[in-house]
């Protein structure tokens, strides 16, 4: 079990998120007010603090959204998340994982900015199955397989 440490939007894509604290996940949408939201396998990035710190400990100055990412996790082995792999986020809601990293556009303005994007590496994305409201301090985990709500 993780627990959630940022919830970004931006209304742009390609472009550094900011930490919103709280945000409202809609079934087969995503974040609600983000520009990557939209019906596609990947509707919510989730990359960990983990990842974030191993960009500090290069010199970076960077920080959740910073990648571009919808929600900032800790304690939890995203990378390690076969796709399919179901995940209850926050009180409600569960998005299941389409996608393991990412190509890097060329005009990533991350990768301009922090110099690296570790998204394509470590990002993960899920399409929302449930909605619900979301929150930094919101616990996140891996369903059992074969589990209907998980909840």
């Amino acid at each position: 079990m993780g627990v959630i440490v940022a919830v970004c939007a931006s209304p742009e894509k390609g472009t550094r998120k900011k930490n919103i604290g709280a945000g409202i996940l809609v079934a087969n949408h995503g974040l609600e007010g983000d520009a990557h939201a939209g019906p596609w396998h990947r509707q919510v990035s989730l990359l960990a603090m983990e990842s974030i710190q191993k960009m500090r400990e290069l010199g970076l100055d960077v920080n959740p959204g910073d990648f571009a990412e919808n929600i900032t996790t800790e304690g939890i082995n995203l990378t390690s998340l076969p796709v399919g792999t179901r995940l209850a986020i926050g009180p409600e809601a569960i998005g299941e994982v389409t996608q393991i990293g990412k190509e890097c556009h060329s005009a990533c303005e991350i990768r301009r900015l922090a110099g690296d994007c570790i998204m394509p590496r470590e990002g993960i994305f899920v399409r929302i199955l449930t909605g619900g409201p979301v929150k930094v301090g919101d616990r996140i985990e891996v369903l059992e397989p074969g589990s209907s709500s998980g909840r």
